[in-house]
C-alpha cells in the first residue's frame, strides 16, 4: 500500500506549513538513527517521516500530491494528458487513492480504455508515442543509494558541497547541498546512484543532519541567539552587537531604556535561508542582563545608592 504523507506526519490534510514543520522536526527526532541505535523499523519511519516531509513542506509539491496521490511526480505528464485530452479525463476512486496502487481502477482517456493502472510508463508511452506494452524490456535500472552526510549550522546557511567516492578506485562525485537545508533533510540526486551497463542509473539520496551550534539554536528557519547587555545599557538604553551567520557576522541591536532581562527582540530576515525559496527566517536575540565582574568600590557604592533610592520610593 502506498505511503500517505499527511498519516505518515500525523497531520490533516489543511495542515498549515508550521504545523507540517512541527510534526517532522518532532517525529525526525524521535526516530533519527543518533537515537534509536541502529533499529531496523525506526529506521524505515526515519525515512517514510523524510519521504513526506520531502513533498508537503513544499508548497509546489504539495499542491502536485493533494492532486494526484503517490503519482504527483507525473503531474506534468498527467496534466499534459488532459491539455491533449480536451481538458478531461476520468478514472475511478482517486482522492488520495494511489493512481498506480489499486488494480481495480481503470483509466480511461477520450473513451480509450487503457485497463489496469498499475503501470503509468505504459499509459504514458502509449499516449506520447512511446514505447508500448508489449514492446521490448528496457534496460535494467541501477539501485537507488542512500548516504549520510553531517554539515555545520553555518554550512547550512551558506550552502556547501560534498564528495562522495564511487566505489573502490571509481569517479568522485561532488554534491551540491543548498542554502537551508534541515536536520535530516532528504535530498534526491536523480541518476547519481547504482550505474549499471547499457542500464539506466539509480537516483541518490542524500541524508543531510545538521550538528548543534554553539552558537545559535535553530528553530524552523528562525535562529534563537543569547546577548549579553550591560545592566546599565538595559537601564538607560544603548546599542549591542547581535552574533549573526551572514556578512560580517555582526548586526547592530537597539535596546530601548528600561528594557528586562529575557526580552526577546526579532531581526527579521537575517535567519537561515528557506530551503528553495525565497526569503530568510529572523534572528531571535535575547537580553541577558550582565553585571560587572568584579565591581569596583565606585560600582558598589553606586549600587548601594540605588537600592537606597529604590527604598525611599515604596
Amino acid at each position: 500500500m502506498a505511503q500517505d504523507f499527511y498519516q505518515t506526519l500525523g497531520v490533516t490534510r489543511d495542515a498549515s506549513e508550521k504545523e507540517i514543520s512541527s510534526a517532522y522536526r518532532r517525529l525526525a527526532r524521535q526516530y533519527h538513527p543518533d537515537v534509536t541505535g541502529g533499529d531496523k523499523d525506526a529506521e524505515q519511519r526515519f525515512k517514510e517521516v523524510n519521504a513526506a516531509n520531502d513533498v508537503l513542506s513544499d508548497p509546489d509539491r504539495r499542491a502536485a500530491y493533494d492532486r494526484w496521490g503517490d503519482q504527483w511526480e507525473h503531474a506534468e505528464q498527467l496534466e499534459e494528458m488532459q491539455r491533449r485530452n480536451g481538458g478531461g479525463f476520468g478514472f475511478a476512486g482517486f482522492g488520495n487513492q494511489p493512481f498506480g496502487g489499486d488494480p481495480n481502477v481503470r483509466v480511461e482517456f477520450g473513451g480509450a480504455d487503457f485497463g489496469e493502472a498499475g503501470d503509468l510508463g505504459d499509459i504514458f508511452g502509449s499516449f506520447f508515442g512511446g514505447q508500448r506494452a508489449g514492446a521490448p524490456h528496457r534496460p535494467a535500472r541501477g539501485r537507488d543509494l542512500e548516504h549520510s552526510v553531517n554539515v555545520s549550522l553555518r554550512e547550512a546557511f551558506h550552502g556547501t558541497t560534498r564528495t562522495l567516492q564511487r566505489g573502490a578506485g571509481g569517479s568522485r562525485l561532488e554534491l551540491t547541498i543548498p542554502p537551508g537545508v534541515r536536520d535530516g533533510q532528504r535530498i534526491k540526486f536523480t541518476g547519481k546512484g547504482e550505474e549499471l551497463p547499457d542500464g539506466r542509473s539509480g537516483d541518490l539520496y542524500l541524508i543531510v543532519n545538521v550538528d548543534d551550534d554553539p552558537v545559535f539554536e535553530r528553530r524552523g528557519d528562525d535562529l534563537f541567539v543569547p546577548v549579553d547587555v550591560s545592566i546599565t545599557t538595559a537601564a538607560l538604553g544603548g546599542e549591542v552587537a547581535v552574533r549573526s551567520l551572514g556578512g560580517s557576522g555582526r548586526l547592530a541591536l537597539r535596546i530601548p531604556a528600561g528594557t528586562q532581562n529575557g526580552r526577546v527582540f526579532r531581526l527579521a530576515g537575517q535567519g537561515m535561508p528557506r530551503f528553495k525559496h525565497d526569503g530568510r527566517g529572523d534572528i531571535l536575540a535575547e537580553a541577558r542582563l550582565r553585571m560587572p565582574d568584579p565591581l569596583s568600590e565606585e560600582q558598589t557604592e553606586l549600587f548601594r545608592r540605588l537600592r537606597d533610592l529604590e527604598g525611599a520610593d515604596q
